[in-house]
């Protein structure tokens, strides 16, 4: 979405925010730090507006832009709901496998 839109309109994080409320802190941070996240915090802030505004396009390519942008909204989720868990993995060394000198 355009940073030129009306205040009436969610912004690209809150769009995000709403979809993972629990996770909303995460959101903030990845939004800020991962340019893949933030990259798809903006396709999805752009399919679920131009989802809300199908009734726009001509009555024949409603539905079918529905289907498409629908699915590209569900996608998106389960992308960004897949790198909110992937961030929250910590990486262990492995223990030392060789003994240490005295």
């Amino acid at each position: 979405m355009a940073s030129g839109s009306n205040s009436t309109h969610l912004s690209v994080l809150e769009r995000a925010e709403a979809h993972f409320p629990d996770q909303k802190r995460l959101v903030q941070r990845l939004f800020h730090v991962d340019e893949a996240f933030h990259s798809m915090c903006e396709d999805l802030a752009t399919a679920a507006e131009a989802l809300a505004h199908i009734e726009r396009l001509p009555a024949a390519l409603q539905e079918v832009r529905r289907q498409e942008y629908a699915g590209l909204v569900d996608a998106l989720l389960v992308e960004m709901e897949e790198a909110l868990a992937q961030s929250k993995v910590v990486m262990l060394r492995p223990p030392d496998t060789e003994p240490r000198s005295p």
